[in-house]
């Protein structure tokens, strides 16, 4: 917020309320408006980057552009000081209806256009010069209450407005997203600004407005509200569309829980695609494929104690499940939600080989960080089988930090093996993951295998790096095969050293190990056996 020195147009407001009431009802004003602003500033920077990716970037151009735009929003509102109430209500009512609808069409542009990079811009654009204009004419305002000094003035709107300020950020998160949703809550933050706005100027500085200047903000005001209203109640369908229109005709769940959207489609094991946060994490295409390369290459050794980090997909640990010596198992997933698909949906628990059954599976519920810090376990085989390295919400899980703890968990001739991103297409960030692996105090061996192209959702039109699987496109996967000891020597596995790019025949061949191995009743190895004809 910048200072701003206003002098005072015009005599003494005529107030319908003693002048300490009015000073009063304007800082209520001032705290409600600034509430809902940062609650706008918010809601663009995380549906920015729920649609676009890279979370800092977003935030960066988001924010940036709201404090330019809101320089300008100062100078403009100069010319509206000698009509102070008027040009607040109505900018009150303009930043509501922009700011409260700027969810759906952002979301509306993603869905049906694939793009929302301009929107986004846009948007923090009007929205900051709107935000910009409200300081000085409340400035304006309750000098015409109170006859204060500036500096005063200065200090009692400031203050309202870093309180409001306060309470809008903390109300975004542990509020209006998880019970009402983004869409929802930015639409009711919206109505809330647009009756403390209107109620302001049409009640408190009624007296200094013409009859013709009443009738248009109420108008206004009205027409905002019950735009907002009808949006609130046609909100339901028209996430349903817009899923629709992103994720194809088969969604089945989509929740959005205290982490991350869950949105699973297709109607069974063959057809189903899990995606978390709009990023596709599991497709029954490649499922099989990709959980295979990660784990079998890593239980090569001992490996009566398994630790996977993620995974509550359940697939990571179907595969280790196969090995009849595995005694323990355990998840850490910080998401409840995916864990709680995993065991009751039925396609996904089928397509998981009903891991979590078995009673050596146990399942934490924890960011995988903090409770590696608390866990004083070891293990013989670490499995990370976490988001995208490429996704900013998981860097720590990427670091060397991260990494030294994983050391300290490991057993003697423990391994560890970390799904790094797509080597060619990314190949800055798959180097980066294994530097910081080597930084951990792990020697590493990194490998490649091919991929399917995972193809879109039919019907969508969102953009390929939104849907991409985790990293895993079409280039194929990139993996990281750690130890304590040196890769090839004998303290990694039964001595034997992993090629530098591992390849179909070593792969089958870890894939024939867990296939003699595995317990009766369960499905023999993809990788042995191809689901599909065309990998035969």
């Amino acid at each position: 917020m910048i200072d701003q020195q206003v002098s005072l147009r015009g005599g003494a407001a005529r107030l319908p309320v003693r002048p300490r009431t009015g000073r009063f009802l304007v800082l209520a004003a001032v705290f409600v408006c600034a509430a809902c602003g940062l609650v706008y500033e918010l809601e663009l920077v995380a549906l920015a980057s729920y649609l676009i990716g890279d979370s800092v970037t977003q935030a960066s151009v988001v924010l940036s552009t709201m404090v330019f735009a809101m320089g300008i929003g100062s100078l403009l509102a100069k010319r509206l000081r000698c009509h102070a109430a008027v040009g607040f209500g109505l900018i009150e009512a303009a930043l509501a209806l922009i700011g409260g609808s700027s969810a759906l069409v952002l979301y509306a542009s993603f869905a049906w256009l694939g793009e929302s990079r301009y929107a986004v811009v846009g948007f923090s654009l009007a929205i900051g010069v709107l935000i910009g204009a409200e300081i000085p004419l409340l400035m304006t305002l309750i000098q015409r209450v109170d006859r204060q000094d500036a500096g005063g003035a200065v200090a009692d709107l400031f203050a309202a407005d870093y309180v409001g300020a306060l309470v809008g950020g903390l109300a975004f998160p542990f509020l209006l997203l998880p019970m009402l949703g983004q869409l929802t809550g930015a639409l009711l933050t919206g109505a809330v600004n647009a009756v403390a706005g209107g109620a302001l100027v049409l009640w408190v500085f009624r007296r200094d407005l013409t009859p013709r200047s009443r009738r248009l903000l109420f108008l206004v005001n009205f027409s905002v509200i019950a735009v907002l209203a009808t949006a609130t109640f046609l909100v339901d369908d028209f996430e349903r569309a817009a899923r629709r229109a992103v994720y194809g005709d088969q969604v089945r769940v989509a929740v959005q829980t205290g982490v991350q959207e869950v949105v699973l489609t297709g109607t069974d094991r063959d057809s189903l695609g899990l995606y978390l946060d709009g990023r596709l994490r599991v497709s029954a295409r490649d499922a099989y494929r990709y959980h295979e390369a990660l784990v079998h290459p890593a239980m090569d050794g001992p490996r009566a104690r398994v630790l996977v980090l993620g995974g509550g997909d359940g697939l990571a640990a179907r595969e280790v499940l196969r090995y009849a010596d595995v005694r323990s198992v355990t998840v850490v997933e910080i998401d409840p939600a995916v864990t709680r698909l995993a065991r009751t949906d039925p396609a996904l628990s089928q397509l998981n080989g009903h891991a979590y059954r078995d009673p050596r599976l146990t399942t934490v519920g924890a960011d995988a960080f903090t409770w590696l810090r608390a866990d004083h376990h070891r293990y013989d085989v670490v499995i990370s089988d976490l988001p995208d390295p490429g996704i900013t919400a998981s860097t720590k899980l990427y670091s060397a930090e991260f990494y030294g703890l994983v050391a300290e968990a490991l057993a003697p001739r423990g391994r560890l093996v970390v799904h790094a991103g797509p080597p060619a297409v990314r190949p800055r960030t798959f180097w980066t993951v294994e530097a910081s692996v080597r930084a951990g105090g792990l020697a590493t061996r990194p490998y490649r295998i091919p991929a399917r192209p995972s193809g879109h959702p039919s019907g969508s039109t969102a953009s390929p790096d939104r849907l991409a699987s985790g990293g895993r496109s079409a280039d194929g996967w990139g993996f990281l095969l750690a130890a304590a000891e040196a890769v090839g020597e004998p303290g990694l596995g039964a001595g034997v050293p992993v090629p530098r790019s591992l390849g179909e025949a070593e792969l089958r061949e870890g894939a024939r190990a867990a296939d003699r191995l595995r317990l009766p009743g369960q499905a023999p190895s993809t990788l042995v056996h191809p689901r599909y004809p065309e990998e035969a």
